[in-house]
This record gives structure tokens, sequence and C-alpha cells, in this order.
């Protein structure tokens, strides 16, 4: 009698541990799920903060060319380069014009004999892209940018405010050079965000890589013929 006494204390005994074991284990298990929870909803929340904060900069909502954005710093745009020489035997653009080939995201400057310098540039988004011919009336180096009442409008529509006018210099979204195209709002201009570049992304004017755009100026004069081709 005394030993089935004794055993039934160890079953009974054996049972609370393993329910006391068992109530630990569930009560761990729903501190890590609370845990991974809150992690979860502090990621989402730091997430969207940083969505927020990245259009309380105008030009990383104006000038990105994906939801992922760069840091602007002095040499953004300087670093390796979109050009190379090659055939271009069209004789209805005379050595010293600059052709643009909206299709091909492509301008060309004609140096004669046969060949043009070939520069990789970013062009206008849809619904922003023209055609036609005209002349550089003039060229600036650090341009400072005053954004046409048109598009400041257009982006007030989104909620976006872009000032009336920025100073030339590093962080500004026309970059280091500017050749304006005359009877025209429209520029080739270097830019700050690289990334764009091959893609249909301004809002007609031309993009170059900082380092593209300087190579360019240099060799144009006021006065030389532009094309643009759709």
């Amino acid at each position: 009698m005394k030993r089935r006494l004794t055993m039934a204390f160890l079953v009974l005994a054996a049972f609370g541990v393993t329910g006391m074991a068992a109530q630990s284990e569930a009560s761990t298990a729903q501190k890590q799920q609370n845990f991974s929870s809150l992690q979860v909803q502090k990621k989402k929340t730091a997430t969207a903060k940083k969505k927020q904060n990245d259009c309380q900069n105008p030009f990383k909502c104006l000038f990105r060319s994906s939801a992922r954005t760069r840091r602007t710093t002095f040499f953004s745009g300087f670093g390796g380069r979109h050009r190379q020489r090659v055939a271009f035997d069209d004789p209805r653009y005379q050595p010293g014009s600059i052709v643009i080939r909206t299709p091909e995201r492509a301008l060309y400057y004609v140096t004669g004999e046969g060949e043009a310098i070939r520069y990789r540039v970013g062009v206008g988004r849809e619904g922003f892209q023209w055609a036609g011919h005209s002349r550089i009336v003039a060229k600036r180096e650090w341009p400072s940018w005053t954004p046409p009442a048109r598009m400041i409008a257009r982006e007030a529509a989104k909620g976006i405010t872009i000032p009336t006018y920025m100073e030339g210099g590093p962080n500004n979204p026309l970059g280091a050079r500017a050749l304006y195209i005359g009877g025209t709002i429209y520029r080739i201009h270097g830019t700050n965000n690289a990334r764009s570049i091959g893609g249909a992304v301004s809002s007609g004017c031309i993009r170059m890589l900082n380092a593209d755009v300087i190579d360019l100026y240099d060799r144009v004069s006021i006065g030389s013929q532009v094309h643009v081709i759709q």
C-alpha cells in the first residue's frame, strides 16, 4: 500500500513538473512573439518616417530616378563617364552640331570626318519629350536655377514646395554646366543624380553626367546648332 502511494505521488509530481515546463515554454514563446511583433512594428514605423522625410527634400522627390535615393556630394556625377567616339556619317549635320536622339537616350557631338562623340543622357519623361531645331544661345558654369512657374504649380499640386530660385553649386539640380537652347525653356545640363542617366526622367531638359557635360561644354560654342529628334 505504501509503495502504491509512493508511486502515485511520483506520478503526480512528474505531471506537475511537466505542466510547469509547458507553461514556462508557452510564456517564453509568447514573449518572443510579442518581441518580434514589436520589432516589426518599429521597422515599419522607421520605414514610414524615412519615406516621409525623403519628400521633405523636394530635390529628392523631383530628381531621383527610383525609390532609393543617394546622398548628394560635391563629387556626384563626376565618377566615370558615358561617352565614346563613334562612326557618324550624316551629311545633314555640320561639324560642331549637337544631335540628340531621344529614343536612344544619346547625344552626339559631331566632330566631322565621319565621327562624333556619343554621350549617354537622360531625356524628358512621358508627356515632356519634344523635338525641333535650334542653337545654343548661352553657356553657364555652375548655373543657378529658376524653375518655371508651371513646374512650381505642378509640384505644388502634389504637395511639394520648390524654391523660386536656387544659387548654383554642387547641390543645384542643374549640375556643373548648362547649355541653353534658344527659343525654349530647356537646357543641356549636368546632374547630381547619376542614376537618372539613360532614363526618361526630366521635365524636358537633357541631363548628362557632370564629367560629360563639362567635356561637352568645352567643345561647344554659342551659336552651335542643336537638333532634337524623336
